[in-house]
């Protein structure tokens, strides 16, 4: 795999550590700029926003730049906004440095799946996508903590700069690594591209990808009153938990990248299948710690491993759309990640307690199972063959 792949996973890193450290700073920044704990929220609102919106918008905005090009404006805005928002005193420009950094992060997300794929070369997609997809895992078992720990030692502030400090490594690498080559004339256009999005039950796997972050998501932002309020795990050992979930998440993706481009369509639905049994097991025991326990790191696996592998499946189906197939991608992860949240706490509003998000993620995988089915049906033979754009990007992405 080349190295600079893994600087790419370094970048994703930061961003992941970016997108989801706010649940841990809230109060610090309530406090320090005069304003409730609903309004600090909405700065992770934003973000979320700001990558589903962002996506295709940024794609269109890069696809004619080349890649390194592409990759370091990106990332270099990105860098700058979390400068901004950690000497900043004002909300209104807080809030406005998440919507541009969620904009600048998933331009790079899209830029990015697409480089990794293209420098690794078919035969081995999913583990690309897996190392830059690790970069998010990662973040949870390491960078999230990392950035509630800096937030209560130095203030909120304080992780703020640690994203920008970690981001620097990874533009010193790409701006060494990553060809410059422009994208080749023989592109298609941004039309036909879209038109492309559209046909072999493309829209039907972006639809599981996003159910199956969804039922993720769900479960994972209630996880803590899951454990405390239902299976009475004491509070003190909730960080471990949400590690195990990270850990489990990290050996899910690097699995998968080593052996999903062998079987993919096999080992996909085998892994939609065993989420959505996982989900209803563990809504079943989620009075017991010790199955909470290994169904934390069990869910963990399985969920990250499968998204990924449905990643790479986007990549497969859409060769005929090869710089907008990324962007779909990360805005299909991006759209479960919000709404899986969202809907578990419909359900948890509704009276149904806190074991309700867990059912909540069990019928998503339903769905996701009907979903993949119907996209299974729906695609024409021969739709997982490469295109002639397809293989001619990826020469000029990688320099070849």
């Amino acid at each position: 795999m080349p190295f600079s792949v893994y600087a790419l996973g370094l970048a994703v890193f930061a961003q992941g550590t970016s997108e989801f450290m706010l649940s841990g700073l809230l109060s610090g920044i309530a406090e320090d700029l005069h304003v409730s704990i609903p309004a600090a929220a909405l700065l992770t609102s934003a973000f979320a926003v700001g990558m589903v919106i962002g996506a295709p918008l940024m794609a269109l905005l890069g696809r004619n730049w080349p890649r390194r090009r592409a990759l370091l404006f990106f990332l270099c805005v990105f860098t700058a906004v979390h400068v901004v928002g950690a000497v900043t005193s004002s909300y209104g420009l807080l809030l406005a440095t998440r919507v541009v950094g969620a904009l600048a992060d998933a331009g790079f997300w899209a830029v990015a799946l697409v480089t990794a794929v293209a420098l690794a070369g078919p035969g081995a997609r999913a583990r690309a996508t897996s190392v830059v997809v690790g970069g998010v895992t990662v973040a949870c078992v390491a960078g999230v903590p990392a950035g509630a720990w800096l937030g209560g030692e130095w203030g909120w502030r304080a992780a703020f700069w640690a994203v920008a400090l970690v981001s620097l490594p990874a533009i010193a690498v790409i701006a060494a690594t990553i060809p410059g080559a422009r994208p080749p004339a023989a592109l298609p256009s941004a039309r036909a591209e879209l038109r492309s999005l559209a046909g072999s039950g493309l829209l039907l796997t972006l639809l599981t990808s996003a159910l199956v972050q969804g039922a993720t998501f769900c479960a994972f932002s209630y996880l803590q009153p899951i454990a405390t309020q239902v299976s009475g795990i004491g509070s003190a050992w909730v960080p471990a938990l949400l590690a195990m979930f990270g850990v489990g998440s990290f050996i899910g993706v690097a699995l998968c990248g080593r052996i999903i481009d062998s079987r993919p369509v096999a080992l996909t639905a085998a892994g939609l299948v065993a989420l959505a049994v996982g989900w209803a097991l563990f809504a079943w025991t989620a009075g017991s710690p010790m199955a909470v326990v290994v169904l934390v790191l069990v869910q963990g696996m399985l969920a990250f491993g499968t998204g990924t592998a449905l990643i790479s499946h986007v990549f497969r189906l859409a060769e005929g759309a090869p710089t907008m197939s990324g962007s779909f991608a990360t805005a299909a992860f991006n759209v479960g990640g919000a709404l899986g949240p969202w809907l578990g706490g419909l359900a948890i509003g509704a009276g149904l307690g806190f074991r309700s998000p867990l059912w909540v993620s069990t019928l998503l995988m339903v769905l996701a199972l009907g979903s993949a089915a119907a996209a299974r049906a729906c695609r024409p033979a021969g739709a997982l063959g490469s295109s002639p754009h397809a293989h001619t990007y990826a020469q000029g992405s990688s320099g070849g």
